[in-house]
C-alpha cells in the first residue's frame, strides 16, 4: 500500500467558528439543502457526530457517485479541527483503500479564516493514482466549501 499526501489552503470571508459549524458539525443537514442537485441526503450509520461516528452521504442520479461513508477520527471543537476518513464508496474504486482528511479553520484578518485541508490517499497494492484524479477530488472539495461560504455570507445570522 502506498500513501499520497496532498494539501490545499484557501481563504474565506467567514469566521472559523461559522465555517466549522456549517461544514463540519452540521454538514449532514446543510449540504443536502444547498447541493440538492447532487446530494440526496446524509445520515449517521453509527454515532451522532462525535469521534467514532460513521455517516453516509447518498448522491442523486445526476452525480457520478452513488454514496460515500466517512468515519470521524478526531474532532476539536475549540480549535475548529476535524479529521475523518472516507472508508467506503464509489470514489475509492479498485485503487484506494481509504482517504483521510484533516480540516482546520484558522482566523484570518478581521472576520475571515484560512481553511487548511490535508489529505492522505492510501492506495491498494501496486496501484498508481493519476494527478488529474487527485485534482478532481480537490476541486470538488473546494467547490463544496465555496457553496457553503456563499450561503454563510448571504445569511450572516446562520451558525453564529
Amino acid at each position: 500500500m502506498g500513501v499520497i499526501k496532498t494539501s490545499q489552503t484557501f481563504k474565506t470571508q467567514v469566521t472559523p467558528s461559522r465555517m466549522f459549524k456549517a461544514l463540519i458539525l452540521d454538514s449532514h443537514n446543510l449540504c443536502p439543502k444547498l447541493m440538492f442537485s447532487s446530494i440526496k441526503n446524509t445520515e449517521f450509520i453509527e454515532g451522532d457526530g462525535e469521534v467514532g461516528s460513521i455517516k453516509q452521504t447518498n448522491f442523486t442520479d445526476a452525480s457520478p457517485l452513488r454514496y460515500v461513508k466517512h468515519r470521524i477520527d478526531a474532532l476539536d471543537k475549540d480549535n475548529f479541527m476535524c479529521k475523518y476518513t472516507l472508508i467506503e464508496g464509489d470514489c475509492l474504486t479498485d485503487k484506494l483503500e481509504s482517504i483521510t482528511y484533516e480540516v482546520k479553520f484558522e482566523g484570518y484578518g478581521y472576520s475571515g479564516c484560512v481553511c487548511k485541508i490535508s489529505c492522505e490517499y492510501r492506495t491498494k497494492e501496486n496501484v498508481q493514482i493519476k494527478e488529474e484524479d487527485i485534482e478532481l477530488g480537490k476541486d470538488r472539495t473546494i467547490g463544496m466549501y465555496e457553496v457553503v461560504e456563499a450561503y454563510l455570507l448571504a445569511h450572516p445570522q446562520a451558525y453564529t
